[in-house]
């Protein structure tokens, strides 16, 4: 029986090379990495990666890659201005979103967690199309669900969507025109886990209404 393998042990780092290691661990991540792991990983404590992925996100500025941040989560990027050039070097073309997609898109950034019912109360037409093409391009996501009859799907943007608008968090998404913001002060609804499913006798709510007559 082969012996357990154990960690090598590797001294704590000093706090002036957290920003320049933390970035090597992200360099190297494929996928966004969460404070805590970045942590661990490192033996230090979380406030001290904290302060050092702050301080990697201000040397950041002007660079070709940047520090992006959503919520716990914390992945390199490379800078929007430069992403023609990058889909030109790697041949690779990616197909516009449709100006339905793009307006069910805008009403989950701003108002998520949000139901597919509040998406269509806003757009007066059925949703469900943009919304999964949304989330086949992992644009968004669904985050929890809702209390009430049917406990229906709560929709969030995800890290992808960040990359795609070149955003380093989402709080950083213009504000609203002060008349959408009259508008737009309904109370956000709770949230459940999205494991907490709707009993088998509760449908759940897939709202199919027809698109309302123009005026």
């Amino acid at each position: 029986m082969r012996p357990r393998s154990q960690s090598k042990k590797i001294a704590r780092p000093a706090p002036e090379r957290l920003p320049a290691l933390i970035e090597s661990l992200l360099f190297v991540a494929e996928e966004p990495q969460e404070i805590g792991a970045l942590a661990r990983s490192l033996n230090v404590p979380r406030q001290g990666v904290e302060r050092a992925v702050e301080a990697l996100a201000d040397a950041s500025n002007g660079r070709g890659i940047f520090v992006q941040r959503h919520g716990d989560l914390v992945q390199l990027a490379t800078m929007p201005d430069a992403a023609p050039y990058i889909e030109r070097f790697l041949e690779v073309e990616h197909g516009r979103l449709s100006r339905a997609s793009l307006e069910t898109l805008a009403i989950i950034a701003y108002r998520q967690p949000v139901t597919r019912a509040a998406m269509e109360a806003v757009r007066g037409v059925n949703s469900d199309h943009a919304v999964a093409t949304l989330v086949a391009r992992g644009l968004v996501e669904k985050v929890a669900r809702a209390p009430g009859p049917g406990r229906p799907a709560l929709f969030g943007t995800t890290v992808r969507f960040l990359e795609y608008f070149g955003l380093q968090r989402p709080e950083e998404l213009p504000p609203l025109p002060p008349s959408v913001e009259e508008r737009d002060g309904e109370p956000r609804v709770g949230l459940l886990p999205l494991e907490q499913e709707a009993p088998q006798d509760v449908p759940q709510e897939e709202p199919q209404e027809a698109p309302s007559p123009s005026a």
